[in-house]
């Protein structure tokens, strides 16, 4: 007998097949090698080229697979203080490095789009509030964009900041970091910032309100103003905006500029000594100073700089990131306030990974435990393979929509995978039943009493998640968002196929 399957079962394999899509196809499918996270800046391989995302193939003409092959190599290279040539091979070029270290993290590269959060890579979170001062929402989010330059200036990577509000409507920054300690994590937040911008050693203004009035951020006083090829895979963006300073940040510029001299260049004529930008002592850019500013007391500078990338849109994307980065620390300064931990916790890898492991195999036994009961129940092998098949294709297809859209995937995630799957159990049975009954109805009346009840249980559900989403800081995200998103699935694309496959099994 020819099997017909319906547009609704079609919807369904369709989507099914574009979730693997957005799984197993990455940008370095099929590639070998490891992979760049991140490159020390002012090292000789950052000089060199080196940057992260690019794919190290080789060094030194051993073929590279793994970080275990990297790891190796680098073992026996690096023994003394003294500058080794050290040949790096990529997909793209060839690099030739003079120093006593490699200056670079890799990791193997990742075979999924998949990304896992901190419960799984393993480092340290910290729930952080300001300590005597009730946040605004505007307050926590310019502190994530301090306290991210300010991790960039330590040269931190794989790092997440973001602001989140509790039930009570109390702001917080959630700052997670892997790969670290929490002592290390507490000792970076617990610093209070400090801005300056210095001509030689001089301080002409600090960051916030007391110096800078206004930064230009929009319009024709801020944005990106030109772009060049410099070769044929490098491009560079140049961007400029205003500052406003107080009157007497521009009475010092102009008392340190008036005995510079003036230095004439490519680009035009600056005077000889450059505006250093510093955050907690550290240098973050160095700007150029236009002859018109010598000695003029000005509450007016125009800050130029630039971004680079491989190609024009690159470019300005880094070009506008540079900008924007540069803005909020001048805008912000140093922190209005100071910081406490109220939640600091760290977490061991093989934690996650373990418990990853036990959940999904609990989970998989539970699906076989079920499949043997329907069996029994309705005494059909179809009838219990199909809640196997459906709860399998509703985990690929939320772990496609977590590819896609990059979510990070963590323990409540998980947690939330699991409950959307015992959801989809109870609606499959409730259709399974209704399907089986002998009744005067028609199959066609019977699923649809079904679906009656499981929208009514879908709409329940929803209305007592949405709390969650708020609930204990914002660490709950993950559970609620992918449970919502596992019944969504459910309602709208694999329980209409189920039901339709059911009506196949029963003819």
């Amino acid at each position: 007998m020819k099997i017909k399957f319906t547009w609704k079962i079609w919807i369904w394999i369709i989507v099914l097949s574009l979730s693997l899509i957005s799984i197993f196809i990455t940008p370095y499918f099929l590639q070998k090698g490891v992979l760049i996270t991140s490159v020390e800046k002012n090292s000789s391989a950052f000089e060199q080229g080196l940057r992260q995302g690019q794919i190290i193939t080789a060094i030194d003409g051993t073929n590279i697979k793994n970080t275990d092959d990297f790891s190796k190599i680098m073992q026996g290279k690096f023994t003394s203080n003294e500058k080794i040539k050290t040949t790096i091979t990529t997909k793209e070029a060839e690099y030739i490095l003079y120093s006593d270290t490699i200056g670079i993290t890799v990791t193997d590269i990742p075979k999924t789009n998949l990304k896992v959060g901190l419960d799984l890579n393993g480092g340290a979170r910290a729930l952080v509030r300001a300590k005597d001062h009730k946040l605004s929402s505007d307050e926590v989010n310019d502190l994530v964009d301090i306290i991210s330059n300010r991790f960039n200036v330590y040269g931190i990577s794989d790092i997440t900041i973001r602001p989140v509000v509790d039930l009570a409507g109390n702001n917080y920054m959630l700052v997670e970091i892997a790969g670290t300690t929490p002592k290390d994590l507490e000792e970076l937040i617990s610093q209070q910032g400090k801005f300056e911008a210095k001509i030689g050693n001089e301080t002409v203004f600090v960051g916030g309100q007391k110096d800078i009035t206004s930064v230009a951020r929009s319009g024709q006083d801020s944005g990106i103003y030109s772009c060049d090829q410099n070769s044929p895979d490098e491009w560079f963006c140049e961007f400029r905006f205003v500052v406003y300073l107080s009157q007497a940040a521009a009475e010092r510029h102009a008392e340190l500029t008036n005995n510079l001299t003036v230095n004439s260049t490519s680009q035009g004529n600056y005077l000889s000594k450059k505006l250093d930008l510093y955050l907690d002592d550290n240098l973050v850019d160095s700007l150029l100073i236009s002859e018109g500013l010598k000695g003029r007391v000005t509450t007016q500078i125009q800050v130029s700089g630039s971004g680079s990338g491989p190609t024009k849109a690159d470019a300005v994307t880094d070009a506008q990131k540079q900008m924007n980065n540069l803005q909020t620390v001048l805008i912000t300064g140093s922190l209005p306030f100071k910081l406490e931990i109220v939640k600091l916790d760290t977490i061991s890898p093989l934690l996650g990974q373990n418990f990853t492991k036990y959940i999904f195999l609990a989970g998989f036994v539970a699906l076989i435990a079920v499949a043997i009961i329907i069996f029994i129940r309705y005494k059909g092998l179809k009838s219990s393979l199909l809640p196997l098949i459906i709860c399998t294709s509703e985990i690929v297809i939320l772990l496609g929509i977590a590819a896609l859209i990059k979510w990070d995937l963590d323990l409540p995630s998980i947690a939330g995978i699991l409950t959307a799957i015992g959801t989809g159990v109870d609606d499959q049975i409730v259709i399974l039943d209704e399907a089986k009954h002998k009744e005067v109805l028609s199959m066609k009346q019977r699923i649809k009493r079904a679906f009656v009840i499981i929208l009514g249980a879908y709409f329940t559900a929803v209305v007592s998640l949405l709390p969650l989403w708020w609930a204990g800081a914002g660490l709950l995200k993950g559970f609620v968002f992918t449970t919502l998103i596992g019944i969504t699935i459910g309602v709208l694309i694999t329980r209409p196929a189920f039901a339709d496959l059911v009506k196949l099994v029963e003819k």
